[in-house]
């Protein structure tokens, strides 16, 4: 048994922007209960109320949420940081249904799959996934077209991927300021 739509947790999360899910080999993610899911990963008592008792893809979409599960102060006291957009997913599913939700993920998705693609220099993978999965749309729009432009302006080529990689990272950096994200990982 398997979700249909494995990239998106039952809990919020999307399994799409995680460094684990884009690794090959044996410990790569499978995404919330996608195939081999259970031979992971422990149990999930949101797994098992969502899915496996009720059938939904995601809490979202359940007339129970939010339920006991979902407690503001502990999810913003998470030390998980990407945990901090649960609510706002499930609330944006809540009300706009989870097709709107995936099409928008699915842009998200896609900026990651650029910076993974034409700034990761080895190093970066964790970060570029942690940021487009907290920083808005606009901000990660903003911060590849300033890498881009400033890319161009100072002829820094594809083989420079390090100095590549530290431009985006900054000007994403900048971006989480303005957006008080604050998330640390290595520049």
């Amino acid at each position: 048994m398997k979700k249909q739509f494995p990239t998106i947790g039952c809990c919020g999360l999307d399994c799409a922007l995680c460094p684990r899910y884009y690794t090959s080999g044996s410990s790569r993610c499978p995404g919330c209960f996608g195939a081999d899911f259970a031979s992971k990963h422990p149990s999930c008592s949101i797994i098992n109320c969502c899915f496996k008792d009720k059938g939904l893809e995601v809490c979202g979409m359940c007339g129970d949420y939010p339920c006991s599960r979902f407690d503001r102060e502990t999810i913003e006291k998470d030390s998980f940081i990407t945990h901090r957009r649960i609510l706002d997913n499930q609330g944006y599913i809540k009300k706009h249904g989870l097709g709107k939700f995936l099409a928008r993920q699915k842009a998200r998705i896609n900026y990651l799959e650029t910076f993974l693609e034409h700034f990761d220099e080895g190093r970066s993978r964790s970060f570029f996934c942690l940021a487009t999965a907290i920083l808005s749309l606009e901000s990660l729009e903003k911060a590849l077209q300033k890498a881009e432009q400033e890319i161009k302006s100072k002829e820094i080529t594809r083989e420079n991927i390090k100095d590549r990689a530290r431009l985006l990272k900054n000007f994403l950096l900048d971006f989480a300021a303005e957006e008080n994200e604050e998330f640390k990982l290595r520049k």
